[in-house]
């Protein structure tokens, strides 16, 4: 079933609240806060930010859906990236991963009461499937503690997969901890568990060693892996710099009375808040990338929405996470993304999805406004026509950008 069908309509953002970090919008002022806390040197942090002027509400406990709830839905997402028609019709068989730290114990009851209030197909056993860094389902880790609660990331990573792409099967893989040796197990695992699109909504700072990590954790031909490129503006986060990877950058995404119906520009609350974008110290660019004002991997590839003032509804009970909030961050653009690769079909053997965007740049929406810091060369901040670091080549237009194959752009 298309989330077009959904079952209740979607409030679109909320009150004003003093927190950790505010963005002034058309509605007034959104705040919000870090999911995760900064990660020591040879760790990730979650990229969730979750809203904290939206009062989570929860679910009921019958079937029936909410009135309302805040956030954009399925609907309006497929809507916005055109992709409803595919949303209905593909999908199944795919699966798609995601990998985070720690436990989630809610997740399947979250995940029931997400797509229940969207009137999305119900994924339960077989459909949804839990495992730990080494593939098994059991033991799985400890949860996640309230100080560093990747479950508000987890959540918003299956509901997004679900958004997109309703007919998938998902595996949530859960590493033991935040550590890049534990997640990237977690990347193996759920390749070898069979998925051909693997989100990560994770990064830290760079290294002289991540080329090691690229090349025991993150290359894998014929397989979308999918990064998320950081929340903290100009600059590159890693895993998302890895040659192997699609990066995925971040938009605001509003209504608008064009052709389309909606409108997308650079993601960018402050110089420090912002899709993150740049030029690496360390990997080296590959060869679908031909940008000249960097001379090793350029981040990002493609982008979706991320700024939590235009942000996504999630469902998540855990560590008192109340229910429904508003989520936003890159780490609502990584899994859409994978999930788009999902609707686009198996990627060809032995190649880099990251590279079939370069072949299709006239099937994405191009976003050419906007900016994060100023920087030189401009582009690696500031959106322009073609491709710019914040959004990459743009956004997503259909499936056709993310199918193998050539055509002109």
């Amino acid at each position: 079933m298309a989330a077009s069908a959904a079952a209740a309509t979607v409030a679109v953002f909320g009150l004003a609240a003093v927190a950790p970090a505010q963005a002034a919008t058309a509605n007034g002022t959104t705040s919000y806060h870090q999911q995760c806390p900064q990660a020591p040197v040879g760790s990730a942090s979650c990229m969730a930010l979750k809203r904290t002027d939206v009062k989570p509400q929860l679910a009921h406990s019958g079937a029936t859906p909410l009135a309302t709830v805040s956030g954009y839905g399925p609907s309006q997402l497929q809507s916005a990236y055109n992709l409803a028609s595919a949303a209905a019709s593909n999908g199944g068989g795919e699966t798609v991963a995601v990998v985070d730290a720690y436990d989630y114990p809610s997740a399947q009851s979250d995940l029931n009461a997400y797509r229940s209030q969207f009137g999305l197909p119900a994924c339960g056993s077989g459909c949804f499937t839990k495992i730990n860094e080494n593939g098994a389902t059991s033991p799985l880790p400890s949860p996640a503690p309230a100080s560093d609660d990747w479950t508000g990331e987890e959540a918003l990573d299956i509901d997004m997969v679900s958004a997109i792409c309703p007919n998938c099967h998902i595996i949530l893989a859960e590493a033991s901890s935040e550590s890049n040796d534990d997640l990237g197990k977690a990347v193996n695992a759920a390749v070898n568990a069979g998925a051909k699109f693997v989100s990560n909504s994770y990064g830290g700072s760079e290294d002289s060693t991540d080329t090691t990590y690229d090349t025991e954790y993150y290359d894998h031909p014929g397989v979308a892996v999918t990064v998320s490129s950081g929340d903290s503006g100009y600059g590159v986060e890693y895993p998302a710099a890895s040659q192997y990877v699609t990066a995925v950058g971040g938009t605001a995404l509003n209504t608008a009375s064009n052709s389309r119906g909606w409108s997308e520009s650079v993601w960018s609350t402050s110089s420090s808040e912002g899709a993150g974008s740049g030029c690496s110290a360390y990997d080296p660019k590959p060869s679908w990338q031909t940008d000249t004002g960097c001379s090793k991997r350029t981040v990002a590839d493609v982008s979706a929405v991320a700024d939590p003032a235009t942000g996504v509804a999630v469902y998540d009970t855990y560590n008192n996470n109340g229910g429904w909030n508003v989520y936003g961050g890159t780490s609502v653009a990584s899994p859409l993304i994978a999930a788009v690769y999902a609707l686009a079909g198996n990627p060809a053997a032995g190649t880099n999805p990251a590279s079939y965007l370069y072949q299709h740049t006239s099937a994405l929406n191009d976003v050419t406004s906007g900016k994060t810091a100023t920087c030189s060369p401009a582009y690696l901040c500031t959106a322009e026509t073609g491709y710019d670091g914040p959004t990459g080549l743009g956004t997503p237009n259909g499936i056709t950008a993310f199918q193998s194959g050539s055509s002109t752009g």
